[in-house]
């Protein structure tokens, strides 16, 4: 069971990845974060379980960036500008 989790886990940041590929969606879409967010979650909580402390700490961070893109989305921001 574990493992069907963790491959759905991957195809949501998979899909993300690939829709993002296709610019059928990029980072300043919800969807995007969201399925960035759900994907790294699920497989963070997966490394916790399995003690992968390498694989938790690539997921968890990428856990907490895509929930910092989620919040700032939600606050009306799309993606972060860049000063030259």
């Amino acid at each position: 069971m574990v493992q069907v989790v963790s491959v759905l886990g991957a195809l949501a940041i998979l899909a993300a990845y690939t829709a993002n590929q296709f610019r059928l969606i990029g980072p300043s879409n919800v969807s995007y974060a969201l399925l960035n967010f759900v994907g790294a979650g699920v497989l963070t909580v997966i490394a916790v379980i399995e003690s992968q402390w390498g694989f938790l700490l690539l997921e968890g961070v990428w856990t907490l960036v895509s929930l910092f893109a989620l919040v700032r989305l939600a606050r009306g921001g799309g993606s972060p500008r860049r000063s030259h």
